[in-house]
């Protein structure tokens, strides 16, 4: 009797009919890379194709993916002899922290048909998975408790620490135009910091918080006003 229930599960088991190889259908598509400047003060992100590029191919609800193959020198893929079913298509974008992040599309697939998957975006670079804080600063200059005028604080220093920290991890410096730029900012809350003084030179810390919630955004913090002798 035991050696007969064998038989058929092994049997039952054969004759499995569920996604994977051993069939004549075939999915296809293309992968481009999004690609994040380090050095661009409004984010912009250029699109190229994904030669290269490792794919990865999901039978059914499989936890585990069951083939992977590189993308061509045009970023197209063909994965082949599949039967008919639901497959999950995906790539990974990096954060330049190395993190992986997949991105996947899913399909279903007839028997013996070519299926064409909507275009995968990936994205890398250093700046990918960041924002940016910008403000302006402007000063009032004095000189032995007269005014000299006023303007845009240009090559004065500005700081960031995160909330709670005690120390800045960045500062930068003030630009022609009044600007200061903080790239490459993870979500988080922020202090934003820089000096005035007062009439007898003694400085303070004047401060705003901003918070960063997204990802590739850019964020405005109010214009700061300080004093500086001169």
């Amino acid at each position: 009797m035991m050696m007969w229930v064998c038989a058929v599960a092994f049997l039952l088991l054969g004759c499995s009919k569920g996604e994977g190889e051993g069939g004549s259908g075939v999915i296809e598509g293309k992968i481009m890379v999004v690609v994040h400047d380090n050095d661009n003060y409004n984010l912009t992100a250029d699109t190229i194709v994904g030669a290269k590029v490792d794919v990865f191919i999901v039978y059914g609800d499989d936890v585990m993916y069951g083939d992977d193959m590189e993308t061509g020198a045009d970023g197209t893929y063909r994965f082949k002899y599949l039967k008919k079913g639901t497959y999950t298509i995906f790539a990974y974008s990096v954060l330049p922290s190395g993190e992986k992040i997949a991105v996947s599309e899913t399909v279903e697939l007839p028997a013996g048909s070519t299926v064409s998957v909507p275009t995968i975006y990936i994205h890398e670079g250093k700046a990918y998975g960041t924002s940016l804080v910008r403000g302006q600063v402007w000063a009032n200059y004095i000189h032995n408790g007269s005014s000299r005028g006023s303007g845009w604080a240009y090559e004065h220093r500005v700081y960031i620490r995160r909330v709670g920290e005690p120390y800045h991890f960045d500062d930068v410096r003030v630009g022609y135009d009044g600007y200061y730029y903080f790239q490459q900012l993870e979500p988080g809350e922020y202090e934003v910091f820089t000096i005035t003084e007062d009439t007898n030179e003694v400085p303070s810390i004047v401060s705003q918080y901003v918070t960063v919630s997204e990802a590739g955004q850019i964020y405005d913090v109010d214009l700061f006003t300080v004093t500086i002798n001169v």
